[in-house]
C-alpha cells in the first residue's frame, strides 16, 4: 500500500467509528426521550439516523477492504447487495434532509398552522414517498446489471461494464443525480432560504423594539448597552449560520462525488483514482455530520444525551461503590476471623 492508499484507509476507519458512535447516540436520544418521539421532525431525523447507521456497517467497511486489497470484497452477491443499499440509502439521506427543511418551512412561514399542515400521518407518507423515489433507481440499475465493484471509488455503487450498454447508463446516470442530489438542493435553497427571509424580518422587528427601549433609558450603563448591541448582532448572524451549515455541508459532502460521477461518464477526462476515493469520503462524511447538524448540538438532543451519559456514570459509581463496600465488609470478617 501506498502512503496515500494508507492515509485513505486510515480516514474510512475514523469516519466509521465517528458514524456509528454519532448515530448510535441519535437514536439512544430518540428513545430515551418522550418528547422528542412527539415531534413529527423526529421521525425524518429517525430515517436519516437509520439511512447513516447502515451505510455505516456495510459500505464503509467494503470500502476500506476494497483500499486495503484493490479488488472487489467477497462474491458478486454480496458487492451486488451493498452496491444496490449504497445506491437507496443515499439517496435516501438526500429526500430525508429535504424533507426536514420542508419540516422548518412550514413551521417558521406558517407556523400558526404548522400542527395541521405538518402531522404524523402528512410525516409518514412524505418518508414513503422517500422511500419509493429511493429504492426505484436501485432496482432498475440492479435489473440492468449496473451494479458492481467500482475500482475508481474502491465501493460497490453504480458500474456499467458493457460498452453497448454506455448511452444507456449515461441517460440513467445524469436522471438519478438530477431526481436525488439536484432535486433535494433545489428544496433545501429554496425552503431555507424563505426561513431565512422571516428570521430576518423578526431580527429587524426585535432590533427596533431593541433601539428603542435604549434610545428611552437615557441612565443604562454603557456596558448594558454593549451587551445589548453584541445580541442584535449575533441574534441576526445565528440564523445566517444555521441555514449556512445546513446548505454548505450538503453541497461540500455530496457535490464533488457527484460531479466526479458525471465527469466519469465522459471517456476524454482521466480522473485519478486517489481522487475517486476522496469524493467518495466526503459523501461518507455526511453520515458523520448529520448527527451533529440536526440532533446533538440543539438543545433538546443536547440536554436528553447529557442525561443518558449521567445516567450510566451514575449507575457505574453506584456498582463499584457497592463492589468496594462489599470488598471492605469482606475484609473486616477476615480480620475478626
Amino acid at each position: 500500500m501506498s502512503i496515500w492508499e494508507v492515509i485513505l484507509a486510515f480516514v474510512v476507519v475514523v469516519l466509521m467509528l465517528v458514524a456509528l458512535l454519532a448515530n448510535v447516540l441519535v437514536l439512544m436520544c430518540f428513545l430515551y426521550s418522550a418528547d422528542i418521539r412527539k415531534q413529527v421532525p423526529g421521525l425524518f431525523i429517525l430515517n436519516l439516523t437509520f439511512c447513516n447507521l447502515l451505510m455505516t456497517v456495510s459500505n464503509m467497511p467494503l470500502t476500506l477492504a476494497g483500499i486495503i486489497y484493490k479488488s472487489q470484497p467477497g462474491g458478486d452477491q454480496i458487492c451486488h447487495i451493498v452496491g444496490f443499499l449504497e445506491t437507496f440509502l443515499t439517496t435516501n439521506s438526500m429526500l430525508s434532509m429535504a424533507a426536514l427543511s420542508i419540516d422548518r418551512w412550514i413551521a417558521v412561514v406558517f407556523p400558526l398552522s404548522y400542527h395541521s399542515k405538518m402531522r404524523y400521518r402528512d410525516a409518514a407518507l412524505i418518508l414513503s414517498y422517500t422511500w419509493l423515489h429511493s429504492v426505484s433507481f436501485p432496482i432498475v440499475a440492479a435489473s440492468l446489471s449496473w451494479v458492481g465493484f467500482h475500482h475508481l471509488y474502491a465501493s460497490c455503487t453504480l458500474y456499467n461494464k458493457r460498452p453497448e450498454d454506455r448511452t444507456q447508463f449515461v441517460i440513467f446516470t445524469v436522471v438519478f443525480h438530477t431526481l436525488s442530489f439536484l432535486l433535494s438542493l433545489i428544496v433545501l435553497c429554496f425552503t431555507y432560504l424563505k426561513v431565512l427571509k422571516v428570521a430576518r424580518f423578526h431580527c429587524k422587528r426585535i432590533d427596533v423594539i431593541t433601539m428603542q427601549t435604549l434610545v428611552l433609558l437615557v441612565d443604562i450603563h454603557p456596558s448594558v448597552r454593549e451587551r445589548c448591541l453584541e445580541e442584535q448582532k449575533r441574534r441576526r448572524q445565528r440564523a445566517t449560520k444555521k441555514i449556512s451549515t445546513f446548505i454548505g455541508t450538503f453541497i461540500l459532502c455530496f457535490a464533488p462525488y457527484v460531479i466526479t460521477r458525471l465527469v466519469e461518464l465522459s471517456s476524454v477526462v482521466h480522473i485519478n483514482s486517489h481522487w475517486g476515493i476522496i469524493s467518495k469520503c466526503l459523501a461518507y462524511s455526511k453520515a458523520v455530520s448529520d448527527p451533529f447538524v440536526y440532533s446533538l448540538l440543539r438543545h433538546q438532543y443536547k440536554k436528553t444525551w447529557k442525561d443518558i451519559i449521567n445516567k450510566i456514570l451514575k449507575r457505574s459509581s453506584i456498582n463499584s461503590s457497592a463492589l468496594t463496600s462489599e470488598s471492605q465488609n469482606r475484609n473486616i470478617l477476615q480480620l475478626n476471623e
